[in-house]
């Protein structure tokens, strides 16, 4: 849809007399003024006697097109849809011979464009106005003016009606397109995708839809703030556009003109692309990766640089809906689904996702009420110390023991607590009970060292979140230092700059930072050099086949090695069997963690093995290293 009010006024004009046609010219755009006899004569029968070649008055600018005869009008129509170019005003004569008339062509141009003015310049005798517009809807877009008329009758007409067409684009836009991204909104797409069916419907073709979410848009929203969050939305939707406009096969064939692709932003950081004419489900599926393959390319907006990805989720007409409704909800669920995968993913909607929705919701209303019934608790796992045997630490992790579901995994439940902003306060609650435990075993002299509580990505993102942790630590009287905060390696790479600033906050609090599952996401070495970090936790994925996979290995061995050399310290993350834990001592990792040495333990049992060990040889806090 054509609603660029700052562009020259489109005009077609149709007739079958060259003459004619320079008689429009000359009131039109008074390029090419008529000077022989049959031209003044064919001038005359078309606006009658004159004396005085009318002057051209002060107003819009036009961009005529001029046509002979009824099939090349309704061929520069087509052409202006193609090209998105659209007509505001046609001046159609009705009759020119040899081939079909005004009546005709009126017809065949509404049925391509409902929105252009058609002006039908006839004798009475020629047409019954009254049929026209019965044929030719609506009739508050049909004129007419009889021949012979004044010259400035046709141009106040140009004038009045491309005027009229202006203010009815600019009420276009406003109901149909977004005014940060300037892209289609969701009422326009709805209507494209109903259009679209009826063609598929009629002609046995395919369609898909593409729903595309935006992973952690509301923390760089949150954290940068507005200004840098409505560039990267408008970045956002040129570079889908960028990446919908390639020249490969898939392209073509699933967008060979503009009515058979749409790109949308139906609000937030929420965008969707409507393929159709589809050929086969797995050129959605290039479509999608190309468009997510552009998204994850660095932008660098007001002195940041952002790494963001995108969750997609597709529908297939008729397969997975034959009405817009459905399909869009499918396509939402699909995208769901693939931001619970792991975000930056494609997923395509099946028809388990309905049951697994109703699931999450579920889910989702029991864990608003979980720390108010109390069902929320801590369980508390070991890192130990690869050179001296002793326990360093405990790591804090959340368990979730519901009445009427039982005991839940933090698989199933912390990406829904994350969607839908409860880990904010589940996370706080975290926060406040490590904290409370790590004081009450150090007040027991328990020889514990340091709590390690893991951070989300809301938390981390909160402006306040430095503030949060120091009035955490006063209200539990917990020295800093006893507190070791575990952040992604994904969450300090979405954002980085800002990431150093948060963690510079921290640091001066004076509590230990360390980065989780390192080796899983795509830190920058430069990066990470800036990071005021401690501690290094390779991921369990690196440690399961260390044993055995030359990769593991090697990867474990550099992540050491790179580690000393920065004077940072290194965990190991899923130790499960004693040939692992020797791998690791001999390879000068500092310490393990996993189910070799202990699994995760309640309060009480874990305060047992923190007793155990200090009464054993002495007070020495030792365990098996094998």
């Amino acid at each position: 849809m054509d609603c660029e009010t700052n562009k020259p006024i489109r005009i077609l004009v149709a007739d079958d007399e060259p003459a004619i046609l320079d008689s429009y010219r000359m009131v039109l755009d008074a390029a090419k003024p008529a000077t022989n006899s049959k031209i003044s004569d064919l001038k005359s029968k078309l606006f009658g006697r004159q004396t005085a070649k009318p002057s051209r008055p002060d107003g819009p600018e036009f961009d005529i097109v001029y046509t002979r005869g009824a099939e090349s009008a309704v061929l520069a129509v087509r052409e202006s849809r193609l090209f998105d170019k659209r007509f505001a005003v046609a001046f159609l004569d009705m009759r020119m011979p040899p081939g079909p008339d005004g009546a005709w062509a009126a017809a065949e141009i509404r049925a391509l464009d409902d929105r252009i003015d058609i002006v039908i310049a006839t004798a009475y005798s020629d047409v019954d106005p009254r049929e026209l517009s019965e044929s030719v809807p609506p009739v508050g877009k049909m004129f007419y003016v009889q021949k012979p008329f004044h010259p400035h009758e046709v141009r106040q007409l140009a004038v009045a009606l491309g005027q009229k067409w202006i203010a009815e684009n600019k009420i276009l836009r406003l109901a149909y397109y977004d005014g940060l991204t300037e892209l289609p909104n969701r009422a326009f797409f709805m209507t494209r995708i109903e259009q679209a069916i009826d063609f598929a419907k009629k002609h046995e073709r395919s369609l898909a839809v593409l729903f595309l979410d935006l992973d952690n848009f509301k923390r760089i929203n949150d954290t940068l703030g507005h200004n840098v969050g409505d560039e990267l939305l408008r970045m956002t939707a040129r570079r889908i556009a960028h990446s919908l406009r390639s020249n490969d096969a898939v392209s073509r064939s699933v967008a060979e003109d503009d009515d058979k692709r749409h790109l949308a932003r139906l609000g937030g950081d929420e965008f969707t692309v409507l393929l159709a004419d589809l050929q086969k489900p797995e050129d959605a599926l290039i479509v999608a990766n190309r468009i997510r393959e552009e998204l994850t390319k660095p932008m660098q907006l007001d002195n940041h640089k952002l790494l963001i990805t995108p969750s997609i989720g597709i529908s297939l007409f008729p397969r997975d809906g034959e009405d817009v409704v459905t399909l869009m909800k499918s396509a939402d669920m699909a995208m769901y689904f693939a931001k619970r995968t792991g975000r930056n993913n494609v997923q395509f909607f099946e028809g388990t996702m309905n049951e697994k929705a109703l699931l999450r919701m579920n889910l989702e209303n029991e864990l608003r009420q979980a720390i108010e019934r109390n069902e929320m608790s801590l369980h508390y796992q070991p890192q130990v110390d690869l050179v001296t045997g002793k326990v360093t630490g405990l790591e804090a992790l959340i368990r979730w023991q519901n009445f009427t579901l039982g005991n839940v995994p933090p698989l199933d439940f912390i990406h829904i607590a994350e969607d839908c902003g409860l880990i904010i306060p589940i996370g706080e609650w975290v926060l406040r009970t490590a904290c409370r435990q790590a004081k009450s075993w150090q007040d027991a002299d328990l020889g514990f060292k340091r709590i390690a509580v893991n951070v989300s990505v809301r938390q981390f993102s909160q402006k306040e979140f430095p503030d949060i942790i120091s009035r955490v630590l006063r209200e539990t009287n917990l020295d800093p230092s006893a507190l070791e905060l575990e952040i992604t390696e994904s969450i300090l790479m979405n954002d980085a700059d800002s990431a150093v600033e948060t963690l510079k906050r921290l640091k001066t609090i004076g509590v230990h930072l360390a980065i989780d599952d390192f080796g899983t996401g795509y830190s920058s070495l430069s990066y990470l050099k800036q990071f005021p970090i401690d501690r290094l936790k390779i991921d369990r994925s690196f440690i399961k086949a260390i044993t055995t996979d030359p990769d593991d290995q090697a990867i474990a061995s550099a992540v050491i090695s790179m580690a000393d050399s920065m004077n940072l310290q290194v965990t190991a993350e899923g130790v499960e069997t004693g040939e692992q834990m020797q791998f690791l001592i001999e390879g000068k990792c500092d310490e393990a963690q996993g189910y070799h040495i202990s699994r995760p333990m309640t309060p009480d049992a874990a305060e047992r093995f923190l007793r155990e060990l200090k009464d054993r040889q002495n007070g020495e806090e030792t365990v098996l290293l094998a």
